[in-house]
């Protein structure tokens, strides 16, 4: 009696590994060589992209579109080895989908921010923009969000409907751009003295555009100095170093020339009363 039940006990054994067991072992197959070839034909298309010169930013965008959908048909194939109607469960999917997406409206908000950003292509890989309330260079444009690397080498992830519901500002995309400076000197220096000074500054150095010319003007009679506003024109490559230097220079020339750089002060008088 006791072998009949030990023979019984090993067919259903055999039976639930024969019913069960080989499809779980198929559907674990299925997924994990279906995504190392969802993977290789992602990067496939992103390197028949690359050689066809298509922009960085749009050949990321692409090859993350391409591995998801590949996933989302290689989970189906796998959920339809364990003898499950994959017609049912996308019907089942769809419905959850339904209600997560109305919990998440945010996110489903990204996805088509992304779609907006691949669209329209307010900037590209490796342009320096201001978006999103963040500055930074554009690393990667995602599925929902953007990869920025900021000016101290940060990394930052910007959600793309944030970026999309506000101001961009693409310092990369024109050849030139416009360094703005403000220089205060005493209302005793000699004007004309110093409007040389700051022309021969901005003339000796090459990376200072000849065309357009620098302005330098007196900006405003401020309350303790009077303000030069000098504006030469560089590539946009050199905006930071030529505002760096330029400043340090007109410090160093001026305190040769004489020339004084004024700060708030007040006269205090204080007047002594004596009792009668």
């Amino acid at each position: 009696m006791e072998m009949k039940i030990g023979e019984i006990s090993a067919d259903k054994l055999i039976e639930l590994v024969q019913s069960y067991g080989l499809p779980i072992v198929w559907a674990i197959v299925i997924f994990i060589v279906g995504r190392i070839i969802a993977r290789m034909i992602s990067n496939g298309v992103a390197k028949v992209m690359t050689k066809s010169n298509v922009d960085e930013t749009l050949v990321k965008f692409a090859k993350s579109m391409v591995y998801v959908a590949l996933m989302i048909f290689v989970s189906l194939a796998a959920i339809g080895k364990l003898g499950i109607e994959t017609m049912s469960f996308a019907a089942i999917l769809a419905a959850a989908g339904l209600a997560i997406g109305l919990s998440l409206q945010g996110t489903l908000g990204n996805f088509a921010a992304g779609f907006m950003l691949i669209l329209f292509r307010p900037f590209k890989v490796g342009d320096f923009v201001e978006a999103g309330g963040v500055t930074g260079v554009v690393e990667e444009v995602q599925i929902f969000s953007t990869k920025m690397k900021s000016l101290d080498n940060k990394e930052i992830i910007v959600p793309n409907g944030q970026i999309v519901g506000s101001t961009i500002v693409n310092y990369s995309t024109k050849e030139t751009r416009r360094v703005d400076l403000v220089f205060g000197v005493g209302y005793n220096d000699d004007l004309k003295k110093v409007r040389a000074v700051l022309e021969d500054i901005l003339n000796s150095d090459e990376r200072i555009l000849k065309n357009p010319a620098p302005t330098i003007g007196v900006l405003e009679l401020a309350d303790n100095s009077v303000n030069f506003a000098v504006r030469p024109w560089v590539k946009s490559d050199d905006y930071w170093p030529v505002l760096f230097d330029t400043q340090e220079t007109v410090k160093l020339r001026f305190d040769v020339e004489g020339i004084s750089i004024p700060y708030p002060q007040q006269d205090v008088h204080i007047v002594n009363k004596t009792a009668a």
